[in-house]
């Protein structure tokens, strides 16, 4: 390869004052694209229902330009659904990128490490137990909130537990699938001796929906997510230099243990906010990342991307589960039959190499 090649295959670097970054047109190109995507598919997600509306009208309608009565049907009734499809989708792709970049495993994500079994098994334990300490902190705290500590419990109990002088791809992943395995044998049992009543309750959010979303519930995920967000964007400067080692990264001055620490606990997070709002909807978080990554064409999944993946995989999949089947049925379902194949795709592929 000569000097032109090199020229060539090096991105260009900008900078503004202290901020330095690499010019990627075909990255900001897919980011944009992506982000359209995004809005089209809200708005047909809304204009879609008992009583559909035209397209155009619900983009009217979005950008404040609606009639009264279009106001009411998609703002008041379909959009906290489309919302929370849309915030959901974020946060498990965004978490996912996370956990896969950290442990450079694609397997790595929040399913597979227990995080969403753990917020389950919590919400479920608030569920099916009645009376008590338990009543009273369901009717104080909401199963949402219960689902959110359950997930960061979770996942600090699988950080600490695979922390050996440091963070090891394969055992973060082989811990987090032992404590998902008794995270999950806690749900069948309590699932098993509770009440009919509460086991149906409990078993609809499992699967994973987004039917009956409030804009409280849509609006407090918002929050959350935007508040990760940041913290998130603060630490992604120091963690680029972690993809080329610990060495590389210390001798650079970033402290990688600090910045590693820092993301994974956003991912973890993340995870049980998106749990928090719409339960355990499995696989977004695993397949978002690495559709992200060969998209982009970035030896690590991409964090914007992933986010935006993630959201087009949800809403795209509740709208398949509200329309295309006989049957309306739960998001959950939809993406487990897509991440389920892919799933295999990952494991067979890696066994090729």
């Amino acid at each position: 390869m000569n000097k032109t090649d090199v020229k060539r295959s090096v991105a260009p670097g900008v900078r503004l004052g202290p901020v330095s970054f690499v010019w990627r047109p075909w990255l900001v190109f897919l980011t944009v694209l992506l982000t359209a995507g995004t809005f089209l598919l809200v708005c047909l997600s809304v204009s879609i229902g008992d009583f559909p509306i035209g397209l155009s009208r619900v983009v009217a309608t979005v950008l404040g330009r609606g009639e009264q009565f279009d106001e009411f049907i998609i703002m008041d009734l379909r959009m906290p659904r489309a919302m929370a499809g849309l915030v959901v989708g974020i946060a498990l792709g965004v978490s996912g990128a996370i956990t896969q970049s950290v442990a450079r495993n694609p397997l790595a994500s929040p399913d597979i490490l227990g995080i969403t079994t753990g917020a389950g098994a919590v919400a479920v334990f608030l569920v099916t137990v009645s009376g008590g300490a338990a009543a009273a902190v369901v009717s104080a705290v909401g199963m949402s909130a219960a689902a959110l500590a359950g997930g960061l419990g979770t996942g600090l109990l699988v950080y600490f537990m695979a922390w050996r002088r440091g963070i090891d791809g394969l055992r973060l992943i082989l811990i987090g699938i032992s404590v998902s395995a008794v995270m999950q044998a806690i749900t069948t049992w309590l699932l098993v001796t509770a009440d009919i009543r509460d086991v149906a309750r409990a078993q609809t959010w499992l699967v994973g929906s987004l039917d009956n979303r409030s804009w409280d519930e849509v609006g407090i995920a918002i929050r959350c997510t935007l508040v990760l967000m940041v913290v998130m964007a603060g630490a992604a400067f120091q963690f680029k230099p972690l993809h080329l080692g610990d060495e590389v990264a210390a001798g650079l001055g970033v402290r990688y243990t600090t910045v590693r620490a820092i993301l994974l606990l956003c991912a973890v997070l993340l995870a049980a906010v998106a749990v928090s709002a719409a339960g355990p909807v499995p696989f977004v978080a695993l397949v978002a990342p690495q559709v992200a990554m060969r998209l982009a064409r970035c030896p690590t999944p991409p964090m914007v991307v992933s986010g935006l993946v993630g959201a087009l995989l949800l809403i795209g999949s509740d709208l398949v589960a509200r329309t295309a089947l006989p049957v309306t049925l739960p998001v959950g379902v939809v993406t487990a039959a897509i991440g389920g194949p892919f799933l295999v795709y990952l494991l067979v592929r890696a066994n090729l190499r």
